[in-house]
């Protein structure tokens, strides 16, 4: 690739707001520092206050999100990855256990269930990037272990009829990038972990780990034979500590991070709740689909328009020029349109994910605004052809 380019004509319009990131994500609309002002600072989490604060958050949680009442919600340390890696060493190890590894994370479950806990009767389901594993294949006498929407493929599962509703294992899934945004089948899942960076574009670090009564019963009783570290222990003498989902935090959440949630929540709860952010969801991605249909130069990373993602959509470059390339040097074209999307400052970190097929990720979860996504698509076009004019004639 050579840097003398010849110029091409830059888009007249801009999105309002660049920020298209996958996670963190886009804080919601009319966000403002200001609205955080009944955060408890300066006090600990476990005063009246501060326990008062995060319980009102996992009470928020469950109206918004849906979650059945006999559902248990605590808030827990290591964002989505530490809510999940909490459920699986605390409840894996009894029962044969099957994986789907679709995507990045994924793939590091499947790692850690066989290369850290070493269990093993375990069994792999794996498909390519933008596809789905053979999900007639599971298993229901398998604890599971899943992610509904691959954040770094752009793919997701349909719906859960893949699962038993007389299974025998429990079912863990990874929600992080479709809670509030994806119609989440509860009855089917056991475990429900995410992150409020996500969809509701609340602050890092934080994870919410949603468990069933068939999980709850996992964890009094069976006792793993591995040290349980600290952060991921869930229960005191063979009992579930119920304080942990009443707001007693394992360690200390940063409460300016749970004011934040829950102002998300109150934007959520202002727009038209769970079916309304599902629906700014899909009226996004609605733009992509339609600026692919009319595109020679871009197809969805996820072939299947049932199992696309409504909130990381990824994107790869099929024309001819391209596809032609090496693969290294489609990299590079993949990694210059994301750089110079950011140079303009007309969309923030859409590169694709490292493990990724080339490409670009644009996010498109409910705090995103459909008009800034239709602003987007004619500066992709500019992209591209400023990224394919900078290409060596040899």
């Amino acid at each position: 690739m050579t840097t003398t380019a010849t110029p091409v004509v830059k888009p007249a319009m801009r999105p309002a707001r660049a920020e298209f990131s996958s996670g963190p994500c886009a804080k919601r609309p009319g966000w403002a520092p200001k609205n955080l002002k009944s955060a408890v600072l300066g006090r600990s989490h476990r005063s009246k206050p501060g326990k008062a604060r995060l319980k009102l958050a996992i009470d928020r949680t469950r109206d918004i999100l849906g979650v059945p009442a006999d559902y248990l919600i605590g808030i827990v340390p290591g964002s989505d990855t530490g809510a999940v890696e909490m459920a699986m060493w605390s409840m894996l190890g009894p029962k044969p256990v099957q994986l789907l590894a679709y995507e990045s994370f994924g793939k590091d479950w499947a790692t850690d269930v066989v290369k850290q806990l070493k269990l093993k009767e375990v069994e792999v389901l794996e498909a390519p990037y933008g596809a789905l594993p053979d999900l007639s294949k599971v298993n229901p006498a398998a604890d599971l272990v899943f992610p509904w929407n691959g954040t770094t493929s752009g793919v997701r599962v349909p719906n859960a009829d893949f699962i038993s509703a007389d299974r025998e294992g429990v079912t863990l899934c990874d929600a992080t990038s479709a809670a509030f945004a994806q119609a989440l089948d509860f009855s089917k899942l056991d475990v429900v972990t995410f992150s409020w960076q996500k969809v509701l574009g609340g602050e890092a670090a934080h994870g919410v780990l949603i468990l069933s009564p068939r999980a709850v019963a996992r964890l009094e009783s069976y006792s793993p034979p591995w040290p349980m570290p600290k952060l991921f222990r869930m229960t005191k003498g063979g009992k579930l500590n119920a304080e942990i989902f009443e707001g007693a935090t394992i360690n200390t959440p940063s409460m300016l991070c749970v004011e934040d949630y829950l102002d998300a929540l109150n934007w959520a709860e202002s727009v038209g709740g769970l079916e309304a952010l599902h629906s700014r969801c899909d009226a996004n991605l609605a733009v992509l689909e339609t600026w692919v249909a009319r595109t020679p130069w871009a197809d969805f990373l996820a072939a299947d328009p049932a199992t696309r993602s409504n909130t990381s959509v990824c994107l790869k470059v099929v024309d001819p020029k391209v596809t032609a390339l090496a693969p290294a040097d489609q990299e590079k074209l993949a990694k210059r349109l994301a750089a110079l999307l950011e140079a303009e400052g007309v969309a923030l970190d859409v590169g694709h994910y490292r493990d990724a097929p080339a490409g670009l990720r644009i996010w498109c979860g409910a705090t995103v605004e459909t008009e800034d996504l239709s602003a987007l698509t004619p500066w992709l076009d500019w992209a591209f052809a400023q990224a394919v004019s900078e290409l060596s004639p040899a």
